[in-house]
């Protein structure tokens, strides 16, 4: 009842903790990705004269399409947080030392994200579809939109269609343009009116469809080629008259709608590169089911035409049952062709010309026919690519959410660093990882390349068995996060050693007793001595099954450690110095225990077994060799402990 009891109160810890750090970083991320969202889209808001209940529109819709991406990195970096503060504090050693288990204490939390998991796959499926199309159409919208007429001095203004304009100076304040020049293309190249004034005035109409430009002093000249005869001489092809107008003042009218125009969710539905963003389930799979059956029929129709062509009507003629295998037996069957072809050469020149001529035309016309349909099909395809990315994606993202909850708890419980520092660094790093591996995912399925459930799945799958892993590990209390994990690791990879250090010890408890480590060094001699006989030279076969070999180095180890332990408790200075000399022996380390199945597996398997051998003998020899030093340092300590060491004496020997 008590551990009940503790249990319940625990959970209510966790959930009025995770909860509202949850929503806090939910914020966070959906801002974050909402900021990417703007600068993907500010060009084609910049300069439209946009109100702001349209831009709040727009980013309204933005925020509700963008909620699914911004989810997976709200549950990663809030568990992270949470599990994080939760260890660095020492309340899950608290927890682990009542006896109840990480995956026990995890237990709410990992009701609570399936929770989630399943209002985002309900989400994703019945409310942003809706979302989509509202914002695709709004953001279809504004690109539409006709920009302010912010014009440039001493540039050529492009923006308003059939027209270059060129302004010398602009007056800020009033709004006067002087030395002007406009270039009037709207009627054509061969009608173009070009009209230079020393100022202007715009203005738009009350309805803002329609441009007003009022010149001053300035003149028009248009080209008039009315009458141009096409049998006109080669002067007249070089030259074109054209007309010349002064005036005082003079005004024209361009047609320009400054209007926000929208427009309706239908043009979304029918339109088919995008109208799978505005799909449930039921309709993604209702259209990549008329899709396929269209590009089925399409493809029945093209084998039909090719096989109906006269360069192809000759397997009509052959057996139903030997059809394949003539075919094929065809392909290294030499055909000869009599140079120069008789037939051809026996007709007229006109005809020859005539014949190739025709051959050439129908050659090129099915060319450009099947070229033609290839496109279709292959437009058809990626439309149906990107229907089962929209698809496979209503599943993805709640699945993701749960990964990222496995990888983020249990990594907080291991780093056990809380704030916003590290666990923020984390979960970039990891959401980077998973961004990058996403997109390609995506991308191949879009393009085809690979089969649709792996490409969009293809992050789960890489994702998944990083969480598995960090979920045992957390439960197992690894040190994978602890830098001296590493630093040692790397030291005995490259066989870097530290030194002993045997200080004299201030207060002393219990005395060594000399007599007693010289014999006990003695019967180290004699084990080394048997240990280097019987694995002097370790064969291949022994390395692999041989189970006695790292007993029997662990034991020698282990005796030599409690001896060292023991002198370090004397007073002797030519004692300690000499205990100081002694190397560290390395733990052995295999990649499978000697006699497992695994390495029996790999001992039979020569050109593995043997890699592994190879780089086992340094090791080994290194072994060997501080064996015999630890023999020699043995000799030259009882010496010592016995007060009959004489330096020279031994080196001579």
């Amino acid at each position: 009842m008590n551990r009940f009891f503790h249990i319940k109160r625990l959970y209510s810890y966790i959930l009025t903790t995770f909860i509202p750090l949850f929503l806090m970083t939910f914020v966070i991320c959906l801002f974050l990705v909402l900021m990417q969202f703007l600068w993907k889209y500010v060009e084609d808001m910049v300069g439209k004269g946009l109100d702001v209940s349209v831009i709040g529109e727009m980013f309204f819709y933005a925020a509700l399409s963008l909620v699914p991406m911004a989810l997976p990195l709200a549950i990663l970096l809030a568990s992270l947080m949470m599990f994080g503060n939760m260890g660095e504090s020492l309340e899950l050693l608290a927890v682990k030392s009542a006896g109840i288990p990480l995956l026990t204490s995890m237990k709410p939390l990992i009701i609570l994200v399936l929770g989630i998991s399943v209002g985002a796959f309900f989400y994703q499926n019945n409310i942003l579809p809706k979302i989509q199309a509202k914002n695709y159409s709004l953001l279809i919208s504004i690109r539409q939109a006709s920009p302010e007429l912010e014009i440039p001095e001493g540039v050529f203004y492009k923006d308003i269609p059939g027209y270059n304009l060129y302004v010398g100076k602009k007056d800020q304040k009033t709004g006067m343009l002087h030395n002007v020049l406009i270039y009037d293309v709207a009627s054509g190249f061969n009608n173009m009116a070009v009209i230079i004034c020393d100022s202007a005035e715009m203005s738009m109409a009350d309805d803002k469809k329609m441009l007003i430009f009022t010149m001053y002093s300035g003149q028009q000249f248009q080209n008039f080629q009315q009458g141009a005869s096409s049998s006109s001489s080669r002067y007249n092809n070089d030259f074109v008259p054209y007309a010349r107008e002064n005036f005082d003042t003079k005004s024209m009218m361009i047609s320009y709608d400054a209007n926000f125009n929208r427009i309706g969710e239908d043009a979304i539905e029918g339109n088919a590169s995008s109208n799978y963003v505005s799909k449930n389930m039921s309709q993604l799979t209702a259209s990549i089911d008329s899709m396929s059956h269209i590009m089925d029929s399409v493809n029945l129709v093209d084998r039909k035409m090719m096989k109906n062509y006269s360069y192809l009507s000759f397997r009509n003629s052959y057996p139903a049952d030997k059809k394949d295998s003539l075919v094929s037996a065809a392909q290294y069957i030499s055909v000869e062709v009599p140079s120069p072809d008789t037939l051809l050469q026996s007709k007229q020149l006109s005809d020859q010309s005539a014949i190739l001529q025709n051959a050439y035309m129908k050659a090129d016309n099915n060319n450009n026919e099947f070229l033609f349909r290839s496109l279709n099909k292959t437009s058809t395809q990626r439309t149906i690519n990107r229907h089962w990315v929209e698809w496979h994606r209503k599943f993805t993202i709640p699945f993701t959410c749960l990964i990222f909850f496995f990888i983020g708890a249990p990594l907080g419980s291991i780093v056990r660093k809380g704030g916003l520092g590290t666990p923020i660094v984390i979960s970039v790093i990891l959401f980077i990882i998973y961004y990058i591996v996403e997109n390609v995912g995506y991308k191949m399925t879009r393009d085809g390349v690979w089969v649709h459930w792996f490409g969009m799945w293809f992050s789960s799958f890489i994702l998944l068995p990083i969480g598995v892993f960090l979920t045992y590990k957390a439960m197992n209390d690894s040190v994978i996060m602890n830098a001296d994990t590493y630093v040692n690791f790397f030291k005995r990879l490259f066989f870097i050693r530290d030194k002993r250090k045997y200080p004299v010890k201030s207060v002393i408890i219990e005395k060594p007793d000399y007599e007693e480590i010289a014999r006990s060094l003695s019967d180290l001699s004699r084990r080394i001595d048997l240990f280097l006989d019987r694995y002097g030279h370790l064969s291949y076969k022994g390395y692999w099954t041989d189970i006695n070999y790292n007993k029997e180095l662990r034991s020698i180890r282990s005796s030599l450690e409690i001896i060292l332990n023991t002198l370090s408790n004397s007073r002797r200075l030519e004692v300690l110095s000499k205990a100081e000399e002694y190397p560290i022996i390395f733990n052995v380390v295999r990649i499978f225990n000697p006699g497992s199945i695994p390495a029996k597996i790999c001992m039979y398997l020569f050109p593995v077994g043997i890699i592994f051998r190879l780089l086992s003998l340094h090791l080994e020899w290194t072994t060997r060799k501080d064996l015999r030093n630890i023999q020699q340092l043995n000799g030259e300590l009882i010496h010592i402990l016995e007060g009959t060491y004489e330096p020279e004496t031994i080196a001579l020997a």
